[in-house]
């Protein structure tokens, strides 16, 4: 990709919103500002509606065949980090120092942030929350971890992070003396589904490397209601996949 366009691939990424400068548009999840209308509110935004490889997707991991994109390596460490209401999601803007290794290719990890439902689905379903864990390369190329949360017991590193989530959009609070580890967030087994797809916020950009874990986490039900009670649903429906082939690890 050119230079110029990965940039703004990255950033909007990191900040899951694009400032389109002159004739920006709002965007949501609900009427008029939502997922239906993205493509048509700014040209920046157009890939929303036109693009072939728009992610979120609906996922049959038994029918995947095996591939030979290989186990990911996670190196993740502990550190205290800000967390952030973009208006959006609640976000965790990770440190220096944590990444993941896909064949050779290293991919740091810059943020997590969530959704409720979830954005991807599985044999048609949703699950009551998901977490993107958000990577780039050194060429600014983007890898984005998904893992899903079914209701079960309270998660101890996602309380971590609630304990400080801003209630207001645009509001941040740091985790100062909170150790957090993003590895805590992923199920016991890797096993995953791997499929080429894009950003599920705008500007929708493709070329998105996506690896989503098969087995769920579990997180309690006031936890996934405390993070809907602030933000509300944001999920973007599933997209066509146009052909595109899924593969296992």
């Amino acid at each position: 990709m050119k230079k110029a366009l990965m940039s703004v691939i990255v950033a909007s990424c990191i900040s899951t919103a694009v400032a389109a400068g002159e004739g920006h548009s709002h965007w949501g999840y609900q009427g008029h500002e939502g997922p239906e209308h993205w493509g048509d509110m700014n040209e920046k935004f157009a890939v929303c509606k036109t693009g072939s490889t728009q992610s979120p997707i609906d996922i049959n991991f038994a029918s995947l065949a095996k591939g030979s994109i290989g186990d990911i390596q996670f190196i993740y460490k502990d550190i205290s980090p800000e967390i952030l209401n973009n208006g959006h999601t609640v976000q965790v803007n990770y440190g220096n120092g944590s990444s993941m290794k896909v064949k050779d290719q290293q991919y740091d990890l810059v943020q997590f942030h969530f959704h409720t439902p979830s954005e991807n689905t599985v044999n048609g379903k949703a699950y009551p929350m998901e977490v993107h864990m958000v990577h780039k390369n050194d060429k600014g190329e983007l890898a984005v971890v998904g893992v899903f949360f079914k209701e079960g017991e309270q998660n101890a590193e996602l309380e971590k992070a609630w304990s400080k989530m801003p209630a207001k959009a645009g509001a941040k609070e740091m985790l100062a003396g909170v150790s957090l580890n993003a590895a805590k967030l992923l199920p016991g087994s890797k096993k995953f589904g791997h499929f080429q797809g894009s950003l599920t916020t705008p500007p929708c950009s493709e070329g998105v490397n996506w690896f989503v874990m098969e087995e769920p986490i579990e997180a309690s039900r006031e936890q996934i209601a405390k993070f809907n009670q602030v933000v509300g649903d944001n999920a973007r429906p599933v997209q066509p996949l146009n052909g595109r082939q899924m593969v296992m690890n």
